[in-house]
């Protein structure tokens, strides 16, 4: 269960204002990478807060409505599949890391930041936490409004683009949704870099250079030859 220890020892290090980062959707075969970043309140943690991955929908969302209620500040932001396609999920996703500090409504003076790779061009001072949602309440609150956020998200894609079933499975690559992409092929919101849309893949043709002939041997004539 996570705890407040790190942050306890970053505040008695000097620290103020300790935001916990985390991203969801990094596997997901449709929709945007999602990031959230949060500054609980050390005088008023919220109760219950863990690993979103660990939580029911039902948990996760009253959790999230929870952590809305008690935190000092909350940021979001959303990389789009097309931005996928067009570098590659890494990138995106420490770009979503990146906005959702940048969207926090105060300027945070140390950033917690799931996983083994610090985003660069941060606010703030930094470092990365192998498993940090399961050690972090900080990381482990904005693992809830990260996955909260996106999969709010991925219900009104469905009114938009019925058929997927992106409201029960948020885009990730499900049987069920496999089986609708085989009826419907991709949406503009499917990631098309990724391994299960490339039978929908249009692969740019490459033109082979023409082999020049080389020059035919100079026809000498008989006097030539003889000179």
């Amino acid at each position: 269960m996570p705890d407040f220890s790190i942050e306890s020892g970053l505040i008695v290090a000097g620290h103020r204002l300790i935001c916990g980062v985390d991203e969801a959707g990094r596997g997901c075969l449709a929709g945007a990478v999602t990031a959230a970043s949060v500054i609980l309140n050390p005088n008023d943690l919220p109760d219950g807060v863990d690993d979103s991955k660990k939580l029911s929908a039902a948990r996760r969302s009253e959790l999230y409505d929870l952590i809305m209620e008690k935190a000092l500040g909350v940021g979001v932001a959303f990389v789009e599949a097309s931005e996928i396609d067009s570098t590659n999920i890494l990138i995106a996703t420490m770009k979503a890391m990146r906005l959702a500090i940048h969207e926090l409504p105060m300027r945070p003076g140390y950033a917690c930041i799931d996983g083994n790779i610090i985003p660069q061009e941060l606010p703030c001072l930094a470092s990365a936490y192998v498993g940090g949602d399961r050690r972090s309440l900080t990381i482990a609150a904005a693992s809830i409004v990260a996955k909260e956020s996106r999969s709010r998200l991925m219900k009104r894609l469905d009114q938009a683009l019925p058929g997927y079933g992106f409201a029960t499975h948020d885009g990730y690559g499900t049987d069920a949704h496999l089986e609708a992409l085989s009826r419907l092929g991709p949406s503009p919101q499917h990631r098309m870099t990724f391994a299960p849309l490339k039978p929908w893949r249009t692969e740019p043709e490459v033109t082979k250079p023409r082999k020049r002939k080389a020059p035919a041997p100079a026809q000498l004539s008989f006097f030539d030859a003889i000179a």
